[in-house]
């Protein structure tokens, strides 16, 4: 089993840090929001993002599968009462000349094998397609 560890500190009214490894993120703990700062939704989407391109680094290796670069948009819902997401849409972009099947092969890993999306795939609705990446 693997582990990990985080730390997190309360900075002022404004703002947090949270620390892993060499690593610091700024939290956006401000009430009144911040611009500079993911707050605790943010974080929990680019976390998902973060697992699908990681799943991704993981897979193309074993897969042979060619890409020149991918993206993640991800979209949130939070009801109110009682407060919660309650779910989150993603869209995986890939720059690929893969075909149609490989690139859904892909996506079929990316799900089956992240850690992340599975577990917050186990509390909320978690729904997305992949695409190729149209040239610019």
């Amino acid at each position: 089993m693997l582990e990990y560890n985080v730390s997190a500190r309360r900075i002022d009214g404004h703002g947090s840090v949270a620390f892993a490894k060499q690593a610091e993120v700024v939290l956006d703990t401000d009430m009144a929001g911040r611009p500079d700062a993911f707050n605790p939704a943010e974080l929990l989407l680019a976390s998902v993002a973060a697992c699908m391109i990681k799943g991704i680094e993981r897979v193309t290796p074993l897969l042979k599968f060619e890409l020149k670069g991918v993206s993640v948009k991800l979209h949130g819902v939070r009801q109110d009462s009682p407060p919660k997401m309650i779910s989150i849409d993603y869209e995986l972009i890939v720059d690929t000349d893969e075909t149609d099947q490989r690139l859904e092969l892909l996506h079929k890993n990316v799900r089956k094998y992240g850690t992340i999306s599975n577990t917050v795939a186990g509390a909320l609705e978690l729904t997305g397609t992949i695409r190729r990446a149209t040239a610019s």
